[in-house]
C-alpha cells in the first residue's frame, strides 16, 4: 500500500493521500482499535469535529481535530455528511458542510467502516459504565432523542425527579418516591426523562441549603427545588459575591459560645411559633426563652421579632450556601 502512494504521488497527490488514509483505518482495524481512537483519528484527519450516535450500544462520543473528546451537543445537522454504522440506521457524521474534500470524503467512509469493526469486537459493550451513561442523561449538550433514548435503555421512569448528593453523584427517582433520608440530598423538580437535565440543575442548588442536621451544622438533610422559591436567587447571590458575610460571622462566634446554641436558632428560624421549636429541641418553654435571651445577646438583634427572626433565617441559609459547592 505505501508503494501505491508512492507512485499515485508522482500522479495525483490527492489520490495518494486517500490512500494513505484507507491504509490507515485498514491497520486501525487490524489493531483493533476501540471506538473513541477511531473516532478522534477521524476528527484529526478531517480537520473538523466527528460524532458518533448510537443510541442503541448507548455510544456516543464525539472528538475535536486535536482528538479531544467531548459529548455530542445538540442534534446533528441533516446537512453534515454521514456514513450509517449499522443496520438501525445510527451513524458517524462528519461536521462540515457541503460539499466535502475528496479527503474528509475518505476519512469519513473509512472511519466507519473501523467504527464498524469496534462495535463487532466489542458488541458495544464496556463503552459506557451505568454512572457514564446517567452523566450524559442529565447533560444538555447532549441531542434530546439521544438522552431519551439512553434513559429508556437505564429504565428510567417517564417521569422522575435527580437527586444530587455531596459526593457529586445523582440519582434519578421516580416523580413520588422519597428521597434517600440518609445523607445531605437536593431534590430536582419532577419532569419528563426529557428534560432531565433541568431537574438535575435545581436538585444542585437545592443540595447548597442541606445541612448535616448535626450540632454544629444543624438544617435539613434533604431540600426540594420546589420549595425554594426565592432562595434559589439567594444561592447565586451569594455565588457572586463570596464575600465574608457579617451576620455570618456573628453566627459562628454566637454557635462557639455553647452547643446548644446553633441547633437552638434553627429551630427558631424552622418552626412557626416559640412553643414549636421549644417541641422541636424537646425542651421546656421557659428554658426555650432563657436560650434566647442569651442567644440574642450573642448576635446583638432579636430573633423573637419578625425581622429579627428573618435576619436569623437569612444569616443561617447562607451560612449553609457558603459551606456548600455545586456538584
Amino acid at each position: 500500500m505505501r508503494e501505491l502512494a508512492v507512485r499515485l504521488a508522482d500522479l495525483d497527490a490527492e489520490a495518494a493521500v486517500a490512500v494513505q488514509v484507507i491504509s490507515h483505518f485498514d491497520l486501525m482495524v487490524a489493531r483493533r482499535a476501540d471506538v473513541r481512537t477511531v473516532v478522534a483519528s477521524a476528527a484529526e484527519l478531517s480537520g473538523c469535529p466527528v460524532r458518533l450516535s448510537d443510541p442503541t450500544r448507548l455510544v456516543f462520543v464525539r472528538a475535536l481535530p486535536d482528538r479531544s473528546a467531548e459529548p455530542p451537543s445538540g442534534d446533528p445537522d441533516p446537512g453534515w455528511p454521514c456514513v450509517s454504522v449499522n443496520r438501525a440506521g445510527d451513524s458517524l457524521w462528519l461536521e462540515a458542510a457541503r460539499p466535502v474534500s475528496t479527503l474528509q470524503a475518505v476519512v469519513l467512509e473509512r472511519a466507519a467502516t473501523a467504527v464498524r469493526a469496534a462495535l463487532d469486537h466489542s458488541g458495544g459493550r464496556g463503552m459506557f459504565d451505568h454512572s457514564t451513561a446517567l452523566e450524559l442523561v442529565l447533560d444538555s449538550r447532549v441531542a434530546t432523542a439521544d438522552r431519551v433514548s439512553i434513559a429508556c435503555r437505564l429504565g428510567l421512569p417517564a417521569k422522575a425527579r435527580v437527586v444530587a448528593l455531596r459526593d457529586g453523584s445523582a440519582r434519578v427517582i421516580a416523580h413520588d418516591a422519597e428521597a434517600p433520608t440518609t445523607m445531605c440530598a437536593g431534590v430536582g423538580r419532577a419532569v419528563p426523562i426529557a428534560d432531565l437535565p433541568s431537574s438535575w440543575d435545581g436538585a444542585r442548588l437545592a443540595l447548597r441549603l442541606t445541612a448535616e442536621g448535626n450540632a454544629t451544622d444543624p438544617g435539613p438533610r434533604v431540600v426540594y427545588a420546589d420549595e425554594l422559591g426565592g432562595l434559589a436567587l439567594l444561592v447565586r447571590a451569594v455565588d457572586l459575591d463570596a464575600g465574608p458575610v457579617p451576620d455570618v460571622q456573628t453566627l459562628a462566634h454566637a454557635g462557639a459560645t455553647t452547643t446548644w446554641m446553633l441547633t437552638t436558632l434553627d429551630a427558631l428560624a424552622r418552626a412557626d411559633s416559640l412553643r414549636h421549636a421549644a417541641r422541636l429541641l424537646n425542651v421546656h418553654h421557659s428554658t426555650l426563652q432563657a436560650r434566647l435571651s442569651q442567644a440574642e445577646t450573642a448576635l446583638g438583634w432579636p430573633v423573637r421579632e419578625p425581622a429579627g427572626r428573618l435576619r436569623l433565617q437569612l444569616a443561617l441559609a447562607i451560612r449553609r450556601i457558603q459551606q456548600t459547592t455545586t456538584p
